[in-house]
This record gives C-alpha cells, sequence and structure tokens, in this order.
C-alpha cells in the first residue's frame, strides 16, 4: 500500500503538502527539500500535486512528478474542469506505468475565460469521475471534496448530499476546502460519523495574513469574514513580522484542533519553502507540550483570533449563519407548481405505461427519425420546446426525472449531482445567479424528495450523445439517435438505457415516496 493509504488505514495522522506545478526550478528545489524531511513532527509526509489551478496549460501533475528529483510519495489531482471522460482514462494509464495508484478527484473550480452562454466548457462531474475511476481501478485510493463552510441551508444540507453521492461513488476520503470555522470542521467530522461507512477526512489549511486574505476573495467557496479581516489588518499594523508569527502560530493551533478533533490528517497548502516548514514545525512541538485536549485547545484558539480594542471573531459571514441539522426554507409557491407541472407531464408522455406516453413513443422511434434530416428536425423540434422551458442543451440522455426537472445544462458547469464547493451564500461561483443545485435543494425538500438527492448517481453525458434527440432512446434504448454516418462528424449515440441509468430499477421521481426522507433537520437527531 502507498504512504497515504497506510497512514489511513491504520488511523495515523497524516500531513499532505499541497504543490502547485510551476514551471520553477526554484520550486521543486524548495519541494524537494521539504519532501526530504519525509515527516512533520513524526507524522508521515506526503505531496499533493494540484491539476489546471491557474489555467488549462499548467504542468499537468504527472509531469510535475516525474521532474522531483526524488522519487516521493505522491497524491495526484484529477480537475474535470474542460475534460471529458477519455481525459480521466488516459491520466490513470499514464499513472499505472509510473506506479502510482492515489488520486483525488475534483470537478474543479471555473475555468478562465469560461462565460455562461458562450462557448460551452464541459466539466467532468467528480461523481461521475469517481464511478468511472473506481470501476477501471479497483484497488486504487480515492478522494473527493467536501466544502462544509456554508451557511444557507440550502448550499449547505446540498453539500453533504453530494458528499453521499461521492462515498457510494468509491471515494475512500474526503478532504476539505479550507477553512478556519471550527465549528464547521466538527460538523462535517459529525455528518461522516453518523454514514454506513464512515471514511476518513482531511482538512485543508492555509497559514492567514492579510495578503492572503485578500488573495481567497478570489478563491471561489474560500470565507473569510470581515471580522477575520479586521483582526489580521491589525496584526500587519503592529509588523509584517508580527503579523506573520502569528499566522504560523495560528496554523499550528490549528492543526493540533483538528488532530484532537479527530481528523485523518492535514492538507497543507501556501508552504514554498523549507523555512515556512521548519517553522511550523517548532510552532507544533511548542504548543503540543503545552495543549492535550480540545478543553485547552478551544481557548487557545479563540485566543489567537483576538486583538486588542477589536470584538471577538465571528467566521461565518454576516447574517448567514446556518449548521447542520437546522431546517428553515422552503420552496416558493412557483418552484413547487413548477414541479408538480413537470413532473405531471413526464408521467403522461414519458412513464411508458399509459396510452399517451405509448403513442409518443411509438411516433418517435419511427424509422423516419433515423434519417440524417430526420434526426436533425426531431433535434430540433425537442430544443424548441425544452431549451426555452428548462434551459435543455439537448444532451441525448435526458436526466429531469434524476432531477426533479431541473435542467443541468443550467448550470454553467452542467453538473448534474449536486452543487461544487464554489457557491457563496446560495450564488453561483459564476456570480450570475442563485445556484440552481440550491433551487433543487428546496424543491426537494418541500415534495419531500430528498432522497433523490443522495441515492441516485447520475453518469456523465458522453460525447458522441450530445445535441441529438433523447426521445427515440428512452422509450427504445437498441436505437441510435443518429444514422451512419453522422453529418455533424459524430459518431452515432448506442448508450443503452441501462448503461445510462442507475443499474437497479428506479421509480419515476414524481411516484417516489421513500420510506425515510433524509430532510436536514433529521440529520443530526
Amino acid at each position: 500500500m502507498s504512504q497515504l493509504k497506510d497512514a489511513l488505514h491504520e488511523h495515523t495522522f497524516v500531513c499532505v503538502m499541497e504543490f502547485v506545478p510551476k514551471p520553477s526550478a526554484e520550486r521543486f528545489a524548495a519541494l524537494d527539500a521539504i519532501m526530504a524531511r519525509k515527516q512533520l513532527c513524526g507524522w508521515p509526509l506526503t505531496v499533493a500535486i494540484g491539476d489546471r489551478v491557474g489555467s488549462p496549460l499548467d504542468m499537468s501533475p504527472l509531469d510535475a512528478f516525474t521532474s522531483l528529483d526524488t522519487a516521493v510519495p505522491a497524491l495526484l489531482h484529477f480537475s474535470g474542469k474542460d475534460r471529458e471522460r477519455q481525459d480521466l482514462l488516459a491520466q490513470l494509464k499514464r499513472m499505472d506505468n509510473a506506479g502510482l495508484d492515489q488520486l483525488l478527484i475534483l470537478t474543479g473550480d471555473r475555468l478562465p475565460g469560461h462565460q455562461p452562454g458562450q462557448r460551452p466548457v464541459r466539466y467532468l462531474e467528480s461523481v461521475a469521475a469517481l464511478q468511472i475511476t473506481r470501476q477501471a481501478r479497483p484497488d486504487w485510493l480515492l478522494g473527493a471534496a467536501l466544502n462544509p463552510f456554508k451557511y444557507h441551508e440550502e448550499e449547505g444540507a446540498a453539500q453533504y448530499f453530494k458528499a453521499e453521492k461521492k462515498l457510494s461513488a468509491g471515494a475512500d476520503f474526503l478532504t476539505l476546502q479550507m477553512g478556519y470555522d471550527d465549528r464547521k470542521h466538527q460538523e462535517a467530522l459529525h455528518w461522516m460519523r453518523r454514514q454506513r461507512t464512515p471514511k476518513p477526512l482531511i482538512a485543508c489549511l492555509m497559514a492567514l495574513t492579510h495578503g492572503r486574505a485578500k488573495m481567497l476573495e478570489h478563491v471561489a467557496g474560500a470565507v473569510v469574514s470581515p471580522a477575520m479581516r479586521d483582526i489580521l489588518a491589525a496584526e500587519l499594523d503592529v509588523s509584517k513580522a508580527y503579523a506573520q508569527t502569528r499566522s504560523i502560530e495560528r496554523l499550528a493551533l490549528q492543526v493540533i484542533g483538528l488532530k484532537l478533533m479527530g481528523y485523518a490528517g492535514v492538507h497543507l497548502s501556501g508552504i514554498h519553502d523549507l523555512a515556512q516548514f521548519q517553522a511550523l514545525e517548532q510552532a507544533l512541538h511548542t504548543q503540543q507540550g503545552e495543549i492535550h485536549t480540545l478543553e485547552q485547545w478551544a481557548p487557545a484558539w479563540a485566543a489567537s483570533w483576538q486583538m486588542p480594542g477589536l470584538p471577538a471573531v465571528t467566521f461565518n459571514p454576516p447574517g448567514a449563519n446556518w449548521r447542520l441539522g437546522e431546517s428553515r426554507v422552503s420552496a416558493s409557491r412557483t418552484e413547487q407548481a413548477r414541479y408538480h407541472v413537470l413532473s405531471g407531464l413526464h408521467s403522461l408522455l414519458f412513464d411508458r405505461s399509459n396510452w399517451l406516453s405509448r403513442s409518443f413513443g411509438w411516433a418517435v422511434t419511427r424509422p423516419v427519425w433515423r434519417t440524417a434530416q430526420g434526426a436533425r428536425l426531431l433535434h430540433q423540434l425537442e430544443r424548441s420546446i425544452k431549451r426555452p422551458l428548462l434551459g435543455c442543451d439537448t444532451c441525448g440522455r435526458c436526466r429531469l426525472e434524476d432531477t426533479l426537472y431541473i435542467c443541468p445544462e443550467s448550470c454553467p458547469k452542467g453538473l448534474a449531482n449536486g452543487p461544487c464547493g464554489g457557491t457563496s451564500l446560495n450564488r453561483c461561483e459564476f456570480g450570475d445567479r442563485e445556484c440552481v443545485h440550491s433551487v433543487k435543494y428546496r424543491t426537494a425538500k418541500s415534495v419531500e424528495q430528498t432522497a433523490v438527492l443522495t441515492d441516485r448517481l447520475i453518469p456523465c453525458i458522453e460525447l458522441p450523445s450530445r445535441h441529438q434527440s433523447s426521445w427515440p432512446t428512452w422509450f427504445n434504448p437498441t436505437l441510435t439517435t443518429t444514422p451512419e454516418p453522422c453529418g455533424s462528424g459524430g459518431a452515432p449515440l448506442r448508450l443503452a438505457r441501462e448503461e445510462a441509468r442507475p443499474a437497479s430499477p428506479k421509480p419515476s421521481a414524481h411516484h417516489l415516496k421513500p420510506a425515510h426522507t433524509k430532510r436536514p433537520a433529521e440529520i443530526d437527531n
């Protein structure tokens, strides 16, 4: 087993050092010097190599790994932004050749330059990527992400619901988004311990200064409250050296607290040279001799966020402080009516049992629709009906039944299984809309269909099926939706419905009445 897998299996606290690969000899030399230490305060040390953090032109994690002077234990990242299934499979093959067998799978933040309504950018969603990887490499160590630092019910509960899907899809551990709210760290642990098969959690940390706080304002999903910024500014007013010392001491204190809470390890970001690493190690040695319990740690953590003349720090944004287990929101009448109308239409036209559905199915599976002109006409007809109503992009395999009739294509990233980690108070990372998954959560809660948000793992849309009508294959999975040869240059669709949907048969969302529906108010009870 790998070092990280060994540590997680043996319940040994582990330190993961994040490395963002850049074509800089100095950065690689600095990482080599840090990794030569092999441990931090006796904890095993491994490196996590980021993927497409800046742009798609960044050095790949595998190329960065092979550029290191000495082979070290490594956790490679895979970001799904602007990627397809074949990109993931190609990376798996290259990793096999390099002897690597552990991967942190992320959907990825917004691709630079991606604007909704302009050139479509595909994001290979983490849930689907986990399914693909687990099937292809059953014995690998796979990780995924969780962002518990959410302060509205919709975005927070939806994060945990999607995390359940990630566990079901094959994640062996979850790495948290960077954050400083100790109550949210404990919340995530409490949630994990209530899962059927709990998995290790690793917390992502960074020594925070006033300058880094400004930088994090532009990092999707990162939360630095005004109260935190005020304290960091006051530290900088004393001196830059004082502010840097305080940031390292706070980082060491946070590492100790997370270890005492029960985290499996920490994922350290922003340590770029050996001097910073040694300063952290010294702070850890000092504080470990003084703090042995959470009861000792809590007041020390609070004191580290105090400055004379300033009020006690609050980590949550002003006016927003949702905690797991609180249930306050519900869908509007319009949102509920929309669901019921669309669900009723779906039952009439697509359940394959009533005479109207059978008639519609017979009509759209006629041979005429398998000619080049017929396929184009049917595609245009479906798109003209569904795009104004739902934001449909005619992906060739409609997922509306599994998403409470909120089209995944109305998400700029096309995410079907739940939100990314980049939302902020229910706002989409792109800033131009409310996150569609927040709307989906409210709707699911109000119509008692939250089981849909955890139980249905929705595969990715394959390239050959896109921009074709989904109707023929819905009623007859053996049909292709375009003739051979395809006039647009694409391959004909040959995805059977049983391949495209969960293996076990599920009733439609309209008829689903789960025996136990998880609601946020029940998760903590």
